[in-house]
C-alpha cells in the first residue's frame, strides 16, 4: 500500500485499545497516518498494542474522555465507551459519564481544534426494534430506565449532542451506527455471542442459548467494518450520517452455534437459558444509504471470518 506522506494527518482515536480501535489504528497506520491512541484500559487492553510500540507514528495516552484532554489532531475517531453488557452494565454510571460526558469533551476539543471527528454510535440506539429491517429514519424502541439503559440512552444522548454542535457551531461530524462486528482481539469475557460461542466450543463446554434460540443478529466481521468508518470519516463535508454500518445477513442465535460447532470441531451442546431483559429479538441493518453515500458493502461470509477469529481465540487459549 503506498505512503500517503503528502497527505499525513495526525488522527486521535479515543478507545483505541479496544477491539475496534485497535483494528482502526492498524489500518490509519498503514495509510501512512501518525495515530495518537486514548484509552483508560478499562476494556482496552495493552496487548492489543504490543506489535504498534516501534512504530514511529503510533502514540499511546491512557486517559479517560470523561475529562478534558488538550492535545493536536488533523480527525477524530471518538470510540471510547465500552460495548458489551457484561462490561456497560459493571458501572451503568461510569457508562452514561463515558458516552455523555466524553462526547463534550471530544466535541469540545474537534471545535477548538477546527477539525472532523467520528462518533461509533450503535445499533442499540434502535433498542428492541419495531420494524425490520432498521433504516437510519427509524427512531427506535428504547426502554429508558432499563439495565441497558446506560448505554443505549447514553449513545442516542451522544448522537444529540453530535448534531447539536453541528447545527450550533458548524462542525464537520460523522455519525455511524455500528451493528455486531466480530474478529480477532475481540475481549474473551465481553459476554457477546460470537466470543461467548467460541470459547465454549473450544472449550468442550455447552453453548448457551438464551430463548429459543431464533433471536437474530448481523454479523460484520472487522476488516469490514474498518473500511466503513474510513470512507465514513473522508465522506463529503455534507454528509454526515447517521450511516448504518454492518453485514446485513442475517443469522439466528441458533444457527450461528451450529456453525461455530461444525467450524471448531467441537462436541459442545446446545443449552437454553431465559432471555434477558430487554434483549433485542430482531437486529439487521439496512445499509442501503453506507451503500449509496459511501460505496460500502460488505464483502466477508460469516463461516470466513469465523475462521479467522476462531484461530485467534485457539492460540489464546492454547
Amino acid at each position: 500500500m503506498p505512503r500517503l506522506y503528502d497527505s499525513r494527518k495526525r488522527i486521535l482515536v479515543t478507545g483505541g485499545a479496544g477491539f475496534l480501535g485497535s483494528h482502526l489504528i492498524d489500518r490509519l497506520l498503514q495509510q501512512g497516518h501518525e495515530v495518537l491512541c486514548v484509552d483508560n484500559l478499562f476494556t482496552g487492553t495493552k496487548r492489543n498494542m504490543e506489535h504498534l510500540h516501534s512504530n514511529p507514528r503510533f502514540e499511546f495516552m491512557r486517559h479517560d474522555v470523561t475529562f478534558p484532554l488538550y492535545v493536536e489532531a488533523d480527525e477524530i475517531y471518538n470510540l471510547a465507551c465500552p460495548a458489551s453488557p457484561v462490561h456497560y452494565q459493571h458501572d451503568p454510571v461510569q457508562t452514561t459519564k463515558t458516552s455523555v460526558h466524553g462526547a463534550i469533551n471530544m466535541l469540545g476539543l474537534a471545535k477548538r481544534l477546527g477539525c472532523r471527528i467520528l462518533q461509533a454510535s450503535t445499533s442499540e440506539v434502535y433498542g428492541d426494534p419495531a420494524i425490520h429491517p432498521q433504516t437510519e429514519s427509524y427512531w427506535g424502541n428504547v426502554n429508558p430506565i432499563g439495565p441497558r439503559s446506560c448505554y443505549d440512552e447514553g449513545k442516542r444522548c451522544a448522537e444529540t449532542l453530535f448534531f447539536d454542535y453541528h447545527r450550533q457551531h458548524g462542525l464537520e461530524i460523522k455519525v455511524a451506527r455500528i451493528f455486531n462486528t466480530y474478529g480477532p482481539r475481540m475481549h474473551p469475557a465481553d459476554g457477546r455471542v460470537v466470543s461467548n460461542f467460541i470459547i465454549q466450543a473450544l472449550t468442550g463446554k455447552p453453548i448457551t442459548l438464551y430463548g429459543d434460540g431464533n433471536q437474530t443478529r448481523s454479523f460484520c466481521y472487522v476488516d469490514d467494518l474498518v473500511d466503513g468508518l474510513i470512507k465514513l470519516m473522508a465522506s463529503p463535508t455534507g454528509f454526515t450520517g447517521p450511516v448504518n454500518l454492518g453485514n446485513p445477513v442475517e443469522f439466528t442465535m441458533k444457527e450461528l452455534a451450529e456453525l461455530i460447532v461444525s467450524e471448531t470441531g467441537s462436541t459442545s451442546t446446545l443449552i437454553n437459558e431465559p432471555l434477558p431483559q430487554d434483549d433485542p429479538k430482531q437486529r439487521k441493518p439496512d445499509i442501503s444509504v453506507a451503500q449509496t453515500q459511501l460505496g460500502w458493502t460488505p464483502s466477508i461470509p460469516l463461516r470466513d471470518g469465523l475462521k479467522h477469529t476462531i484461530e485467534y481465540f485457539r492460540g489464546d487459549l492454547g
